[in-house]
């Protein structure tokens, strides 16, 4: 694990909640650039940080946060090891400061986190004060960067495999899911998926050659792990590549890649998008072993499949599968994972997927296609986004 919180404390306190303070730990590192180097975060009384306080910088009573580099001197920020080191905070002390200031305890645990992170990388606030306003501005500058991308609004992909099943339907030229996919760009899309399957039954290759010359948001190509769909798009490259399972005669996508099961295979398709510089994405099952390997195999980025979940009989059984997935978007932070979403989410269901924290982007495409035959494309994508807008997630730590 890149992040590792032990509380050594003689009492623990309910306030102060370790699987949140990694996931805190793991945002900070992504918004640092430092996403696959590990940490240990140790909680400390103020009675046993008065001691290394005094052992290490000759100075009486506890500090707030003291750091610990793997590699001491402290390297500079191009010269880090993957183990940067250690960083200790003082809990109570911590407390007296939050209260103090009238803030959360884990808020303040946040800034003495990155405050020692950033020592970790080789900054130094002690050193000189041209050196002290430097560290200031890049705290500043990392926290505002890991409470947005915590709190915001996951972005809206649309996926016009649909416009494309419809013109098959006829042979014919029309209707052009290029001009669709424009139409949900001024809507307010943020991206574009396509799915380029195996035995084109929608989508062309005409199609994504074109879309990549029109989408001027982000283009999100599907498509399975094999050699020739690798090389059009190592030879197109698209804005991202997602890898999923495929079956002939399946209606549609049925499940997440096992992507345990082919480490060999998809670490050389992988490394083969990548080199083209292209960040791939794997569309797996919300599971804890599809995670690990995910992050084994080089992915940056996962799409947890929402099948499940969205064809939940029973409101218990859409629960239990809510759960699965809110679990996953906390791993896969903790992992150094990108965390995305899609499968069956439509006008009912998505509003709770929107809300879960951490999740960057849903794709969704029959659901707004078939919305957009009695309402019209752009109004369904702009009913889409504000529905997912209510749902954002809330400024507030989510437990497990």
């Amino acid at each position: 694990m890149p992040v590792q919180v032990l509380d050594e404390r003689a009492q623990k306190t309910p306030e102060v909640d370790t699987g949140s303070l990694r996931r805190i730990c793991l945002r900070l590192l992504t918004a640092a650039g430092l996403a696959h180097n590990a940490v240990s975060v140790v909680l400390l009384d103020d009675d046993r940080m008065a001691e290394y306080n005094q052992r290490y910088r000759n100075k009486a009573g506890p500090t707030n946060v003291l750091s610990f580099p793997a590699l001491f001197p402290p390297a500079t920020p191009a010269e880090l090891r993957a183990d940067l080191g250690d960083v200790l905070i003082a809990v109570a002390t911590a407390a007296r400061e939050a209260h103090e200031k009238q803030a959360p305890l884990m808020q303040r645990l946040q800034e003495l986190l990155l405050h020692g992170i950033l020592h970790l990388a080789g900054y130094d606030h002690e050193r000189s004060e041209t050196e002290a306003l430097v560290m200031w501005d890049r705290e500043r500058e990392l926290l505002t960067q890991a409470e947005a991308r915590r709190t915001a609004m996951p972005q809206l992909s649309v996926n016009v495999d649909h416009i494309a099943t419809l013109r098959q339907a006829r042979g014919g030229l029309e209707p052009d899911p290029v001009l669709a996919a424009g139409i949900c760009e001024l809507a307010g899309a943020s991206g574009i998926v396509v799915h380029l399957r195996e035995d084109r039954r929608h989508i062309q290759e005409r199609d994504v050659r074109v879309l990549r010359q029109t989408v001027k948001t982000h283009l999100n190509l599907e498509m399975a792990a094999t050699r020739e769909l690798v090389a059009f798009a190592a030879d197109l490259k698209p804005d991202m590549v997602t890898l999923v399972p495929e079956k002939r005669q399946e209606l549609t996508t049925e499940g997440g890649l096992d992507v345990a099961g082919q480490k060999k295979k998809l670490s050389g398709r992988i490394a083969a998008l990548k080199e083209a510089g292209i960040r791939v994405s794997l569309f797996v099952d919300p599971e804890p072993e599809q995670l690990q390997a995910a992050t084994a195999v080089g992915a940056t980025h996962v799409e947890l499949h929402t099948g499940h979940y969205s064809n939940a009989d029973s409101e218990s059984g859409q629960e239990r599968e809510y759960v699965h997935i809110r679990r996953a978007v906390a791993m896969a932070a903790e992992l150094g994972l990108r965390a995305k979403a899609g499968h069956g989410l439509d006008y009912r269901n998505t509003g709770r997927i929107a809300g879960i924290a951490g999740i960057e982007d849903l794709s969704i495409g029959h659901a707004i296609m078939a919305r957009a035959v009695l309402v019209g494309l752009e109004r369904a994508v702009r009913e889409m986004l504000e529905l997912m807008r209510q749902a954002a997630a809330p400024t507030v730590l989510q437990k497990d």
